[in-house]
């Protein structure tokens, strides 16, 4: 089987949000759904000095670009209770079968990425599906082509790791790794180890 997967190099990430309005765009999906997110993470604070001014100490940011990571053991796949949510196995990638799919948001509260979300309006689950239809006709997800600073990229999981090296994705917002998520992540200079992290995400709610 090929799995493909995504790179995203934090470091060079501005958090235009341009992969994110392009998938939004592209799929025209509902007010309250996405299949990307830029979380935007902060953290330090500002100290005042004795002539009344304020300078930074451990002020640090970054963005991190997130859709389905694809894992190599999805938890959706694995506690969805019709078989709506399929991992492919010629190319890996995690869909949703909307004809089977009840919206119970098993999913939902499954994936530890938040990446399956539910469509009031239609009465089901939506994921990114890695632009299945992109793929298939040799071209690549509208996230990645989409994006000015070229931090995403796309390809076979080995195709990633030769070009960018093996990654962590284990940095701050994102959890312990329990899905073996096929997400090459560059971590940002700054960059915080999961669960250990002294900053929080600053997006406003409707962001995300």
């Amino acid at each position: 089987m090929t799995q493909y997967a995504f790179h995203f190099n934090s470091d060079v990430c501005t958090g235009c949000k341009t992969c994110q309005v392009a998938c939004k765009e592209t799929y025209k999906l509902p007010v309250n759904n996405l299949y990307r997110k830029v979380y935007n993470y902060q953290g330090g604070s500002w100290k005042p000095t004795e002539a009344g001014h304020y300078v930074p100490e451990g002020v640090f940011g970054y963005f991190v670009s997130l859709a389905c990571n694809h894992c190599t053991n999805p938890a959706c796949v694995a506690n969805c209770p019709t078989g709506a949510m399929q991992k492919d196995e010629e190319t890996g990638i995690v869909w949703t079968d909307h004809d089977v799919c009840i919206g119970c948001k098993t999913c939902e509260t499954a994936c530890p990425y938040g990446a399956p979300t539910f469509d009031e309006e239609a009465g089901f689950m939506l994921k990114c599906d890695m632009c299945k239809g992109e793929v298939e006709a040799d071209g690549k997800p509208i996230c990645v082509t989409g994006c000015p600073m070229r931090a995403l990229d796309f390809g076979t999981r080995e195709e990633m790791i030769e070009k960018y090296g093996e990654g962590d994705v284990e940095v701050e917002p994102l959890p312990a790794d329990t899905t073996d998520p096929n997400l090459i992540l560059t971590p940002h200079r700054n960059a915080q180890k999961s669960g250990s992290g002294t900053g929080s995400v600053v997006n406003l709610e409707e962001e995300l």
